[in-house]
């Protein structure tokens, strides 16, 4: 029963560049625990401290935070100093998909199929990671969601304009090769040895840019669920996502987003911990086609709170 699981914190909103997004996704997760029964309660960390949050005494929080100091291991070592259990994976899982760079290190240790790529600081260093990976090329800020601070350069002369865009997200620059091909996103639920994967979704944006207005604002992307996929490759993305998930410690959910070239290989971009759970939000899409609400799934994901330490 939801009465059990008591005085409910809805954390949404936060400091980062992605609190349009997640006020959106909170809301929606607080009305449908509500809807549910739940006691639950929105508790913005842009507005209200610390100290407010201890005083409040909830028994379980669902954090609908994304990106700096919600996603990335901050308000998890706060809510493991406070005893509350959370949603979502724990300080180091998310401090490392946080970091674009850092999990791309793990995915190569680890095998898994990712993108090549180079760490840039200066613009100059951007110049020789373009010798290396060649046209055209992606760069984005490693520590921010939502397609913010991303660009594609097709030429030389695009890189001062990149560098200077992405330099006010973020002092270190990741540089990628560009796959050409199919995007897809994978839901993963579940810890340790029952982790799952949900259905694939393939996303299909407009002139294939899927940025942050065809993500969220526009409604000319199109998404389908399951994607168009053999149910040989359908599988071997799928384990691809759960052992990168396994891989990188996660647990309760996440989201991993895969580019899919010509030649049916899948290439693992990055994971994400918090995902959105707004109107246009890809997890709750995937956990309806196997049947499951979307107040199901926040309950669901509610249920799966812990601390970690």
């Amino acid at each position: 029963m939801t009465s059990q699981l008591g005085k409910v914190g809805v954390l949404y909103g936060g400091k980062s560049a992605e609190r349009p997004v997640s006020l959106q996704s909170g809301q929606g997760v607080y009305e449908a625990l509500r809807s549910k029964g739940v006691d639950a309660h929105l508790f913005d960390t842009g507005e209200q401290g610390l100290a407010q949050l201890e005083a409040q005494q909830f028994d379980r929080v669902f954090i609908a935070l994304h990106g700096r100091y919600g996603e990335d291991g901050c308000m998890q070592g706060i809510l493991e100093y406070l005893g509350i259990p959370y949603t979502g994976p724990s300080v180091m899982s998310s401090a490392i998909a946080m970091d674009k760079i850092m999990t791309k290190r793990i995915l190569l240790e680890k095998g898994i199929p990712t993108p090549r790529y180079a760490v840039a600081y200066t613009q100059d260093d951007l110049y020789e990671a373009a010798e290396t990976l060649g046209f055209p090329m992606i760069v984005k800020a490693p520590h921010e969601g939502s397609t913010l601070g991303l660009k594609k350069i097709l030429t030389k002369s695009d890189i001062p304009e990149a560098f200077t865009l992405i330099k006010t997200y973020d002092s270190e620059l990741l540089a990628e090769q560009f796959i050409v091909g199919r995007e897809l996103t994978v839901a993963v639920l579940g810890k340790g040895e029952d982790a799952r994967a949900l259905p694939i979704i393939e996303i299909i944006a407009p002139d294939g840019n899927y940025d942050f207005n065809n993500k969220y604002i526009a409604n000319d992307t199109r998404y389908e669920c399951p994607a168009n996929l053999s149910p040989e490759l359908t599988a071997k993305i799928q384990q691809y996502c759960v052992q990168t998930y396994k891989a990188v410690g996660c647990e309760g959910w996440s989201r991993v987003d895969v580019m899919l070239d010509a030649k049916q290989q899948p290439w693992i971009l990055e994971i994400n911990t918090s995902p959105g759970m707004t109107s246009h939000s890809l997890v709750p899409m995937a956990a309806k086609a196997t049947g499951m609400a979307y107040a199901d799934l926040c309950v669901y994901l509610l249920e799966q709170a812990s601390t970690k330490v």
